[in-house]
């Protein structure tokens, strides 16, 4: 293949990656407005509700490493076309369930295990394995940037779905949708990494031996966790939050439009910086920036525009965070086994992306306020950017033999 033709199969690799990734985030971006025509049609509480949608994260970081695991050793392809297709059994089963059980079931636990095939470590350890290390930043920005893309266009879609059809048929809808997208998993088969020889790349185990020896390894996943705890808080309670302040529910869909619109540009700008600036030092700044706004937006008196501006802060910030989280394990641990140890490094986010979602529902119905856990997510984005700061970033040394950063 000449240098012209690869860089089409690499530019169709990230658009591809980038749709694919896109519906899949999507349509969890949107599930916090199924929580109130769900709950209130079902006669179910918010804690049922959202106890779903945390064992979805749950799961969803259980499952990641070994997903990461099988695109590693077999491709991303087979792990995208099942995540698709189990994800649209996952949207189909929802919208049939009758109780609790079968929510946490369809919703919580078949859509998580979609969602460890269908998002970040498959599409972008598949990216990361295409791309040279000067221009990877630029390409997985990208990749987020055409995800969050997708994200925006659901949340109106949803929206008029649900008003036309109802809460149930939207869900099957977007099961459909989901199915139709698995043939262009085809555009990130995989291509292994040449360069490196035989004597110094390490097997599956060494390699995760090696990172689990690794102190930044362990301070990326906590530093994670504040992650996952804030975006699955917001995404899945800002809605119900806003309304119970006595805003109208379109505020709250032009919310997380916004936070979608604004994501693009975050994400892609997030993924340039990599190539340009210490990813540690952007992360740092990164979940600082949260906190000063997440702090600004329960401080201030809101209204309309303080929700519109919230959201175009946090969008600008909503997942910039991955691809620097992930080229950082790339520059640290290189690429063969990426989405491997990504997945491991996911898992502290899915643990706090439970805890976001479950606790914003638990702590709302004992204390009929969400206070508490705005709180909890502005201190946690201040104890992830102090465990970033001091990451040793350096290629790790192999030498015949693997000798721990």
């Amino acid at each position: 293949m000449n240098q012209t033709s690869e860089r089409h199969a690499v530019l169709w690799a990230v658009v591809c990656g980038g749709a694919i990734m896109g519906l899949a985030l999507g349509i969890r971006h949107v599930q916090g407005l199924f929580l109130l025509p769900m709950t209130l049609d079902r006669g179910w509480s918010r804690e049922a509700f959202a106890f779903a949608i945390a064992v979805q994260n749950l799961v969803w970081g259980i499952a990641q490493p070994l997903t990461g695991m099988v695109a590693d050793r077999f491709g991303a392809v087979r792990v995208l076309v099942a995540g698709a297709l189990l994800y649209a059994a996952g949207l189909v089963l929802m919208s049939l369930s009758l109780s609790p059980l079968h929510l946490t079931l369809s919703g919580g636990v078949l859509i998580g295990i979609a969602l460890a095939c269908t998002a970040f470590g498959t599409v972008y350890g598949a990216i990361s394995r295409r791309v040279d290390p000067a221009h990877r930043g630029w390409a997985l920005g990208l990749t987020g940037a055409i995800g969050g893309l997708g994200q925006f266009v659901l949340v109106p879609v949803v929206q008029g779905l649900q008003q036309w059809l109802g809460w149930a048929l939207a869900l099957v809808i977007l099961g459909g949708a989901m199915a139709a997208v698995a043939p262009s998993s085809a555009a990130l088969r995989d291509q292994r990494p040449a360069s490196r020889s035989a004597a110094s790349a390490p097997s599956m185990r060494q390699a995760i031996r090696e990172a689990f020896r690794h102190r930044g390894f362990w301070l990326l996943n906590a530093g994670f966790l504040a992650c996952g705890f804030q975006l699955a808080f917001i995404a899945s309670h800002l809605p119900a939050y806003l309304q119970g302040k006595g805003l109208k529910p379109s505020v709250a869909v032009a919310g997380l439009a916004i936070i979608a619109l604004t994501n693009i540009a975050g994400t892609y700008a997030c993924g340039r910086l990599g190539d340009l600036y210490r990813r540690k030092y952007l992360l740092s700044g990164l979940y600082l920036a949260r906190s000063a706004a997440m702090a600004l937006f329960v401080l201030l008196p809101l209204s309309p525009l303080t929700v519109y501006l919230f959201s175009a802060v946090m969008g600008l910030l909503w997942l910039g965070t991955v691809p620097l989280t992930n080229g950082l394990i790339s520059q640290v641990f290189g690429v063969r086994y990426i989405a491997t140890l990504f997945g491991f490094v996911f898992f502290g986010h899915q643990v706090g992306s439970f805890l976001g979602v479950w606790l914003g529902g638990h702590v709302f119905d004992l204390t009929k306020s969400y206070a508490l856990v705005w709180l909890g997510a502005i201190g946690l984005g201040l104890l992830a950017a102090a465990l970033h700061w001091p990451i040793d970033d350096r290629e790790i040394a192999r030498a015949g033999r693997l000798v721990a950063a």
